[in-house]
Order: C-alpha cells, then sequence, then structure tokens
C-alpha cells in the first residue's frame, strides 16, 4: 500500500474508476453459484479471495495504466444482517465477514502499491430489501438502526469510505447517511431507477436527493446512480437544477432491459461496450463533475475500459 493517504473523490471531475458488475461477472464468467447474489462469502475462504481478486485485478491495471484513482469495492453488498441470516450467517458472523473483506480488500490493494497509486478502501452497503423494489419499507431511523452495525464493522476494520448502492427509498438513504455521520465515516449514496428514471418508490431521482441531502446533519459526499441502463436516466439529467451537481458517479447496467427483465433472464444480456462509453462521455461532458465511473449488472473489464477510454478522449 502507498505511504501517502488516499484522497477521496470529489466533486471536481477528477477520475476514479471502480469495478463493474461483480455478482454477475462471478456467475456468468466465473462460472460461481452466487445464492442470493451474495458475494461476501467467498473472503472466507482463500479459493473465494484469489477468485476476487482474479475479477478486481484487470481494473486495477487499467486505473494504473491511466494513472487514474481506484475506488476499490468490498463485495459486501448483501453483507447485512436480513441477508446473512437468509444464508445461515449469525450477527456475529457478519460481524466478521464485513472485517474479513475489508482485510481481503486491504491485501489486493498491497499487491497494486505504487507511489502514484490511489486506491481507496470502499466499505460498500446494499438495501436492506430488494434493490430493485420497495419491500418493508423502513423510517429514516429505522434504517439508521439496521445500518450501523454494517457500517460500524467496516469502519473499524479500516474502510475510507462507505458506499451504498442500489437503494430505492429516501428514508433508508437518510438514515444511512445518519449512521455514517455518526460513526465519522464518508459516505457515498447510490440510488437505482426504473425505465422511467423514477425510484421504485415512486420518488423522482432530484427529490430522492434533496430529501436525504435536507435530512442529514452530514450530508452524502456525492451520490450515484447505479444498477439502471442510461437510457432510464438520462432524460432526468437533462435539467439545471441545483440536485444534478450532487451527482458524482456513474455505475450503469450493461443492459437496456428493465428490472423484471433483468430479473426473468436466464442469460447474461452484456449490451455494447463502446455504445455504453459514448454514453459516459456524453453524460460527463453535459456533468463535469461526474468522478467515479464503473458498471453495475451485466458490466466486465471490457466496458469499463471502453469508459474509461471514452471518457479521457480529448
Amino acid at each position: 500500500m502507498s505511504s501517502l493517504t488516499p484522497h477521496l473523490p470529489r466533486l471536481d471531475g477528477h477520475l476514479f474508476l471502480t469495478d463493474g458488475g461483480l455478482e454477475t461477472s462471478l456467475i456468468f464468467h466465473h462460472g460461481l453459484d452466487l445464492p442470493c447474489f451474495a458475494a461476501f462469502p467467498l473472503v472466507l475462504s482463500e479459493a473465494g479471495r484469489l477468485q476476487l481478486d482474479h475479477y478486481f485485478q484487470p481494473f486495477l491495471r487499467t486505473a494504473a495504466r491511466h494513472r487514474l484513482g481506484f475506488v476499490l469495492d468490498t463485495p459486501t453488498w448483501r453483507a447485512n444482517a436480513d441477508w446473512g441470516a437468509r444464508l445461515g450467517f449469525s450477527a456475529h458472523a457478519m460481524n466478521e465477514v464485513n472485517r474479513e473483506a475489508v482485510t481481503w480488500a486491504q491485501a489486493l490493494r498491497a499487491e497494486h502499491a505504487a507511489p502514484e497509486a490511489n486506491i481507496l478502501i470502499n466499505g460498500v452497503l446494499g438495501p436492506r430489501g430488494d434493490g430493485y423494489k420497495v419491500e418493508a419499507r423502513m423510517s429514516a431511523q429505522q434504517a439508521q438502526d439496521y445500518h450501523r452495525a454494517q457500517i460500524t464493522s467496516l469502519t473499524q476494520a479500516g474502510a475510507e469510505l462507505i458506499s451504498a448502492y442500489t437503494l430505492n427509498y429516501s428514508e433508508e438513504a437518510i438514515g444511512i447517511a445518519r449512521a455514517a455521520a455518526e460513526l465519522g465515516i464518508p459516505l457515498a449514496i447510490s440510488f437505482t431507477v426504473e425505465t422511467d428514471g423514477k425510484l421504485a418508490s415512486g420518488e423522482s431521482l432530484g427529490e430522492a436527493i434533496q430529501r436525504t441531502d435536507q435530512a442529514s446533519a452530514i450530508p452524502p459526499l456525492y451520490f450515484m446512480i447505479n444498477c439502471a441502463h442510461p437510457t432510464h436516466f438520462e432524460n432526468v439529467l437533462d435539467t439545471e437544477a441545483d440536485w444534478l451537481r450532487r451527482i458524482g458517479g456513474l455505475r450503469a447496467n450493461a443492459s437496456a432491459k428493465s428490472h423484471a427483465e433483468l430479473d426473468a433472464s436466464e442469460s447474461l444480456d452484456d449490451g455494447d461496450p463502446l455504445d455504453l462509453g459514448r454514453r459516459y462521455q456524453t453524460l460527463r461532458r453535459r456533468m463535469p463533475q461526474l468522478s467515479v465511473l464503473g458498471g453495475c449488472c451485466g458490466t466486465d473489464h471490457r466496458h469499463v475500459a471502453a469508459i474509461c477510454e471514452a471518457c479521457l478522449a480529448p
């Protein structure tokens, strides 16, 4: 690991890469079985950690080649109490899983150390329920109480940033923001949207961002959009509204299919990496503050490389 403290992404357009669709890549390209779409059990075995290393290394090499920062995610999107219980993990075991995930990420960062490297350990949260639909909607206080345990485990183990992906209603985002502020850890909030550009809750993207900012004593460092194709949200970003400038990252799906269609699909739709790169390029020219770029479902290293090259093109 570099002796330098990693710099956090800011809303200044200084570019960081991140990875693609971890779970879809492990299932469809690496042939792994991931019950409940959960990758976190991999950190508990040497073979699993090697699978994670193999997946992340091409992304890290691309960032190094272009001298860009890299947001290195822990594979803990499903590593909260409810999803852990479905897989037979106790609360104590989930605490250990989250800590082991950070330890794995730190070891991988050390392997890619270089004087100019800026690799950030990002502790990942996911929604309590299904990312594609609102289930058992919590109040902000309930969400704060619920997610505090995972944020605590990741923070105490050495995560430098927390990112909550695939959120679909603002109260859960507000609760996570409050828990992160309570623990003094920087936070990114990433919402997912349906094909109409709205959250599954019916909230507009702007409403969700504004509500989260206004209800958080320490607002998130930035917001992101993930797990949706650019065609689902490009139109809602065509605005001069102040909330747009709070969006600092994109992790789009490869496929333009709806969440319902993806859920029912038995094969991988990996879309067109070059087209995805061009769409990111267009969005970044409109939103120059975008700083964290990667992919979500169906994307792999090809897509992130195409995004990188398109966004760095003059």
